[in-house]
Parts: C-alpha cells; sequence; structure tokens
C-alpha cells in the first residue's frame, strides 16, 4: 500500500508516538476493505506501540478508530485517508499517540472550555486541497476535548450517504446530524463559530492595542511577505487577516514557484505563516476588514475597522487583500451555491461522479477543469462567453480529444435552475441568435476569473472601474501612509512570486515612509 520512501517518512514520524493505542477497524468483503486492511497492518508495524485489531461493529465500512486506553478520544476515518488527507492521517496518529498539536497555549485553552455534546461528521475527497484542515482541526479538537467526537468520512466512496443527506460540497461539516459547514475552515474558524462570545472578545481586545508603526490588512503572499520585511525593520508591525494563506489556499498545484519545483497551496499558506510567526508580528486571524479611514492629517494615525466590531491604529498601512472568485452574479446562483453550483473541480468533482456537469468559462483555469472533471463524470459542457476559446493551445487539443465533452461558444449563462434542494440545470443565452437553451445537468463549475477584494475602500482611495486598487511603482496608492500589493492592486500577472515581490515593495516603502514623516 506504501511505497519504500513514504514508509521510512512515516516510520520516522511515529517514532514521536510516546503512548500505546489501538486502531479498531471495521471491514466489509469489498477491495477497499482490503486495501485498508494492508494499510493499517503496514502501519502497526512501524511503530511498537501502535496496534491492530478488527471488531467489526462500525456501520460504515471500510472505517477505523484510534483509541488510546485510558481515554476517551473519539476519531474516526471511514474510507482510506490517502491522497490530501494522509497527512490527517499522520497528524491523528502522533496526536492520539500523545504528541502535542502545534496550536498556541490560548487556542487549547478555549478546546478544553467548550461545554456540551459535538458529534461531528465531515465528508471529504481525496482530491480536495481545503478538506485536510477541516479534518485536521477537528481530530485535534476531539484529541483535546472528550466532549467532542469527529468521522471524517469519503464522500466518494460513501456515495449512497452522500446523496442522502444531498451533500455536494466538501468540505461538509455536520454537527450533531444537522449542518455546521461548508468549505475551508481552520481550527480558529470552527471554535469561533462555537464559542459565540469569542468574536466579541476579540474585538474589544483590538480596539485596546497600541499604534502599530505598520499595520498589514491581508494574509496571503503579499501580505505575509509585506510583514516579514517590516519586522525585520525592528519595527511594530501586526497582520489582520480574513484568513491567513489567502487564495493560496484554494490553490492545487504550485509548479512554478521559483526554487521549489512542486508544492500544493494549503502546504506553501503554513509555511508563509510560520514564517511570519519566526518574527515579532501580532498576528489577528479571522478579522475581515470593512472600513478604511485615513488620517485626518498628514502624519497621523489611519484606522481599519472589521466586520467583527475590532478596530486598529497605524502610522502606515498596507493593504494586501487579495481576490476572489469572481460569480456568474445570474438568479439561481447564490440559491445553489454549494448545492450544485461550485467554484473548486479538485475538491467537489469526485460528488458528480457519473453526473452531468457544466465548467463557465474557456481561459486555462475553466479548460484544466473540465480536462479533469471529464475523467470522472459523465458529461462536460464547456461555455465560453467569447466566441473562442482562450486556453492554451495544448489544452484546448486535449479538451477537444475528449468524447464526453460539448464546447459551447458565444453563450451569456442567465440562469441557474434547481429543484428547491439541487441543480437541476442551466439556461445560456446564444449571443449570435438570441436563442435561450435550457441544458439538464447535475453540477455547474464556475471559472471565471477574479474580482478584487475592495469592499468598503471606494471614495477613500483611488480604484480603477474593475475595483483594483491603483499604485505605483512603490507601492503607494492615492492616500500618503497607505500602500498596497499583490492582487488587490492595478500590477499585472496575479502571480505568488509577483505578490511576493509587490509585498516587499511596499513594505520597503512604507518604512522609508516612516523614517521621513
Amino acid at each position: 500500500m506504501l511505497d519504500a520512501n513514504l514508509k521510512n517518512q512515516l516510520k520516522t514520524y511515529l517514532e514521536r508516538v510516546t503512548q500505546p493505542f489501538e486502531i479498531i477497524a471495521s471491514y466489509d468483503d469489498s477491495d477497499k476493505s482490503r486495501e485498508l486492511s494492508e494499510l493499517l497492518e503496514e502501519i502497526a508495524t512501524l511503530c511498537p506501540l501502535i496496534s491492530v485489531r478488527d471488531d467489526g461493529t462500525d456501520e460504515r465500512r471500510p472505517s477505523f478508530a484510534l483509541h488510546r486506553p485510558g481515554s476517551t478520544i473519539s476519531l474516526r476515518f471511514a474510507g482510506i485517508p490517502m491522497g490530501h488527507e494522509f497527512t490527517s492521517l499522520v497528524l491523528a496518529l502522533l496526536q492520539v499517540g500523545g504528541y502535542p498539536p502545534k496550536v498556541t497555549d490560548e487556542v487549547i485553552a478555549q478546546v478544553k472550555a467548550l461545554e456540551g455534546e459535538y458529534n461531528f461528521e465531515t465528508y471529504f475527497s481525496l482530491s480536495c486541497q481545503n478538506c485536510p484542515d477541516v479534518v485536521q482541526a477537528l481530530n485535534t479538537m476531539a484529541v483535546l476535548n472528550p466532549n467532542i467526537r469527529h468521522v471524517a468520512i469519503d464522500g466518494a466512496l460513501f456515495q449512497d450517504e452522500v446523496e442522502r443527506r444531498e451533500v455536494m460540497s466538501v468540505p461538509s461539516i455536520f454537527l450533531n446530524g444537522e449542518p455546521f459547514g461548508q468549505g475551508r475552515m481552520d481550527l480558529e474558524q470552527i471554535l469561533a463559530k462555537l464559542d459565540t462570545g469569542a468574536a466579541a472578545r476579540e474585538a474589544e481586545k483590538m480596539k485596546t492595542k497600541e499604534a502599530f508603526d505598520v499595520l498589514v490588512v491581508g494574509g496571503g503572499p503579499a501580505g505575509a511577505t509585506a510583514a516579514i520585511y517590516a519586522a525585520r525593520k525592528g519595527i511594530r508591525t501586526g497582520v489582520a487577516a480574513e484568513r491567513f494563506g489567502g487564495q493560496v489556499l484554494d490553490t492545487m498545484s504550485i509548479e512554478n514557484f521559483v526554487s521549489v519545483k512542486e508544492t500544493e497551496g494549503p502546504k506553501l499558506a503554513r509555511a508563509l505563516e510560520e514564517h511570519v510567526r519566526h518574527y515579532d508580528v501580532d498576528i489577528m486571524n479571522l478579522q475581515r476588514a470593512s472600513r478604511l479611514i485615513p488620517a485626518s492629517e498628514p502624519g497621523g494615525l489611519h484606522a481599519v475597522e472589521f466586520e467583527g466590531g475590532g478596530s486598529l491604529k497605524a502610522k502606515s498601512i498596507i493593504i494586501a487583500t487579495g481576490a476572489r472568485w469572481r460569480e456568474m452574479n445570474v438568479p439561481g446562483e447564490a440559491e445553489y451555491k454549494t448545492r450544485g453550483v461550485a467554484y473548486c473541480p479538485h475538491c467537489d468533482g469526485p460528488l458528480f461522479k457519473g453526473k452531468r456537469v457544466a465548467v463557465i468559462g474557456g481561459g486555462n483555469s475553466g479548460v484544466e477543469a473540465a480536462i479533469d472533471l471529464a475523467g470522472i463524470v459523465a458529461h462536460v459542457t464547456l461555455i465560453e462567453f467569447d466566441s473562442k476559446l482562450r486556453a492554451d493551445e495544448v489544452l484546448q487539443r486535449k479538451l477537444r480529444s475528449l468524447p464526453n465533452v460539448d464546447i459551447v461558444v458565444n453563450a451569456l449563462t442567465t440562469e441557474v435552475k434547481g429543484d428547491g434542494q439541487k441543480v437541476t440545470g442551466l439556461v445560456y443565452k446564444n449571443r449570435e441568435t438570441e436563442e435561450l437553451v435550457e441544458v439538464e445537468l447535475e453540477g455547474i463549475f464556475v471559472q471565471i476569473g477574479l474580482v478584487p477584494n475592495t469592499d468598503g475602500l471606494k471614495g477613500t482611495i483611488e480604484l480603477t472601474q474593475r475595483g483594483e486598487i491603483v499604485v505605483n511603482d512603490r507601492g503607494e496608492t492615492s492616500v500618503p501612509g497607505i500602500f498596497a500589493a499583490g492582487d488587490v492592486t492595478t500590477v499585472p500577472y496575479k502571480q505568488i512570486v509577483i505578490a511576493m515581490g509587490e509585498g516587499a515593495k511596499a513594505s520597503l516603502a512604507a518604512f522609508d515612509y516612516l523614517i521621513r514623516s
């Protein structure tokens, strides 16, 4: 099941296990059960403190639980956690085996203080890069608090269950049998949703903070780089981010980051945060900026207000809020989001196995999505607004070679259709004939580019008609002391390496502004 290299790596990790525990498995007669049995037996041979037994009592098969004698930890995987979830398995083995989770003491205390009964179920897909964050967060919570139980379920393997519970997007989280959340959530986000007073406490704490020399708003590649460069100058630096890592968290594979031949978005995002935490930087996560208040006089303090009620002041500000998926903004899209309308083919594609789907967008991302989905679903209809596809020719040739793909150009999607519970089709207008065409399908993957996160900035700094922040070659905006970097700006070519360079530039410019003010 595991190749020699992976087995050696796992053996090294498992040397950190300090307490004995059991892997309790439930199998049936399927090939998947045989695969899981092979995997678990291999794991047991790599660590003398781990044993495996089959009790066959769980209703989901194949599945397995991790049980440490003398503890009440309730943590289970339904399926075979390979692919993106292999890291989740390794961390679960370590934490149940006594290795402490890498979270702050404050977060540990907050998890342990939760009262009540919390039975979590998470549906994931092995190709989803966002799912491990949810699985790992809930597993950690289950290890820390005996009131919390968690089952991570491979949605592609338990398709009947997925359809019965109408799961059409992963990760999907259920709490005590009821929907709790969808999409990527880290431990702090889950805690904030459970501990309803946490946001108010954090808002009050933010209001008492002294003014920063540099306040970075955003935690993606541009924001992280800006924070590091500012902190290295020895000035008081803060980072307020809606989610650390930003859009990188939604990136499947990164193969053009110089000096790193290949990596994945979530892995890079974790590395960014670890690097920033290496310095004396005040990081405030889960903070979405709602309003920028420029200083009323030259050299005065700027302020940023946040949706949670907090506010911060700073001598200089670097806006690095990035961008988000562009939506179609047609009737039915919002209503059926996560119920057939999706934005991540890697995450949600396996849930549409054997079904009919559409991809909206004929650029590289849209064509790549259609190619990937064609290997999973029954049929793909790619719909492009322009008169021709805009993707690279090599991708177009691959797409046209696939037998279960139809390509429609000169088409404007006008409506998402549904039955009140899930998507049943879409309507597009032929831009040449004005004819309306309805297509019956079960899923729609939107791949039409990005929109900058500049909500709340209109009227305070100069923006383009597309909403991008206008900056000069130093990252300066139209307001002295306020800088911007990354995908939120007018700088062309939205790439990670470019965002990092722009973040460094804006930070150096902010420092220059401070010493000259």
